[in-house]
């Protein structure tokens, strides 16, 4: 007998709607990183130097939310853009849920940094608290603003047909892949690290974020949050070890959470619920 699955409320998008929302995605952040790695010198001349604070960098940064709010409104209008934006007011999780996002994440990167040896090495709070204000409010309006497209519409889409676990891992996947070019820009943040570390980790990541966003009824606040305090300048660079971390902290979700993980049953499938 077939387990219960969850049934949408309105199913505004289909799942075909991931091969344009992929298409997209892709095509953006890969279109203007790409120009910038295969013609540096004219994509100089004409937008500028490649930066963290570049607006191309932000456009590239905001390509998945860019095509998850053309699918909602192809297949929603502009009602289901609204009922797709009521989910970033969901913000009910449970204590531990809460403490996790709140210390759980700090900790993590303490807990790396130490291990570096570059716990108390942190070139922001050498800047006056203007700067250190403006660094935070910059990456509050790049990484988090990806979820609407992640946790957005990839997420309930594809728990539709898969169990949450096996949901996460394709978007981790992707997600991992998606950043690739960032690596070959110079001016980019991922151009000193290595790839293969950064991939494993947004495949733990994207794990780690699967409960949170199933047990928030498919909250996108909670997974912004939860992005915001990945890329947090306040905390200190243990780059690779974080790394290292966040795939125990995944294993140790995919523990606590196996019951849920493994079943569609009560899996968060809305993109606009209509109540």
């Amino acid at each position: 007998m077939r387990d219960a699955v969850s049934v949408p409320s309105r199913c505004c998008a289909p799942i075909t709607a991931l091969a344009p929302f992929a298409i997209g995605t892709f095509a953006v952040t890969w279109g203007i990183i790409g120009f910038y790695i295969l013609f540096p010198d004219q994509a100089t001349a004409w937008f500028g130097a490649m930066s963290g604070r570049h607006p191309a960098f932000f456009l590239a940064t905001w390509a998945p939310a860019i095509a998850a709010f053309a699918i909602v409104l192809f297949y929603c209008g502009w009602q289901g853009v609204w009922r797709f934006l009521s989910r970033v007011t969901l913000w009910r999780c449970s204590i531990w849920w809460a403490a996790f996002l709140l210390v759980g994440v700090p900790l993590v990167f303490a807990a790396g940094a130490l291990v570096k040896g570059s716990l108390f090495v942190n070139p922001i709070f050498a800047a006056d608290p203007s700067a250190i204000l403006a660094a935070m409010a910059v990456m509050l309006f790049l990484g988090p603003i990806e979820e609407f497209g992640w946790r957005g519409v990839a997420q309930p889409l594809l728990q539709r047909h898969l169990a949450p676990i096996w949901a996460g891992l394709l978007i981790g996947v992707t997600w991992g892949l998606w950043h690739l070019p960032a690596f070959y820009l110079s001016g980019t943040v991922q151009s000193g690290w290595a790839f293969t570390p950064f991939f494993i980790g947004n495949v733990s990541l994207a794990v780690i974020v699967t409960p949170l966003f199933n047990a928030s009824r498919g909250s996108i606040l909670l997974p912004a949050a939860f992005h915001y305090q990945l890329i947090n300048p306040l905390w200190p660079d243990a780059q690779p070890y974080d790394t290292y971390l966040f795939v125990a902290v995944a294993i140790a979700v995919v523990w606590l959470n196996r019951t849920t993980l493994f079943k569609r049953v009560g899996a968060a499938t809305d993109v606009a619920p209509s109540r």
